[in-house]
């Protein structure tokens, strides 16, 4: 049996990176798929892949900030699939600048994407998790939300998700409803994870050499640990944080 047969899921910022790989690795594991971005023109070219691989899959346009984006998502997912299972939060940008020259319009957007959108995310599919007697709440962080960063807007919206998946997991764990939070270190094959390949270059920083591993990782890394802790075999695992770096933050 596949590891989510029968279960229904939502993922957001799917269009590209981690989310993209999700939602293929999700679709081959069972799962019905409504998925969301504001890059339309990648979202239905996925849309199309998976569906012609025999995935079951619909995409949504979803801005992440804006609460009717998420109740028409969460409308569409009933309508379709009947109810919701798993919520992946996954949408998120960064700004790479420091405090100093941080502006005020880029630290609200960057916390508009990457702490609001997992606010509502979460806020809008709770009472239909409660409904079918539970699910499972993955929200995207970074190691940035563990340690210190050099990019200020980024490390305290990922710092702030680390701690909103504890409070739900504390406030809705006697619904059966779980949150955890992932925390990826350098990935290839995303927007971010290209920019700091290409500014390690530039700055004579060796990223591989920094990872205890001495190695990369994936975005397929990162869904293989998101889809433990949406299936049942995690079903005693709430409030934590997984940490996919290949050792960088044991240093």
């Amino acid at each position: 049996m596949r590891r989510l047969e029968g279960k229904v899921a939502i993922i957001s910022g799917a269009g590209s990176g981690i989310g993209r790989e999700g939602v293929k690795l999700f679709a081959s594991e069972g799962a019905k798929v409504l998925f969301g971005d504001v890059q339309d023109e990648k979202g239905k070219g996925l849309e199309s892949e998976v569906r012609k691989d025999g995935g079951e899959v619909t995409y949504v346009h979803l801005d992440v900030t804006n609460e009717s984006d998420w109740q028409d998502a969460v409308s569409k997912t009933i309508e379709l699939y009947g109810g919701i299972d798993i919520l992946v939060n996954n949408a998120g940008v960064y700004v790479a600048k420091n405090l100093e020259e941080t502006t005020e319009e880029e630290w609200d957007f960057v916390q508009n994407v990457n702490s609001k959108g997992p606010f509502l995310g979460s806020k809008s599919v709770i009472s239909e998790m409660k409904k079918s007697g539970g699910g499972s709440i993955v929200n995207i962080s970074s190691i940035a939300g563990l340690l210190g960063s050099r990019f200020s807007a980024y490390g305290a919206s990922k710092g702030a998700i680390r701690l909103l998946s504890k409070s739900i997991a504390v406030q809705y764990g006697l619904d059966g409803i779980r949150c955890n939070s992932v925390h990826p270190g350098f990935i290839e094959a995303t927007g971010m994870g290209n920019d700091l390949i290409e500014m390690s270059k530039n700055g004579n920083r060796d990223l591989k050499g920094d990872t205890p591993l001495g190695i990369l990782g994936t975005p397929k890394d990162v869904a293989l640990a998101v889809l433990y802790l949406s299936s049942d075999e995690s079903r005693y695992v709430t409030g934590s944080e997984l940490v996919i770096d290949g050792g960088i933050t044991v240093k």
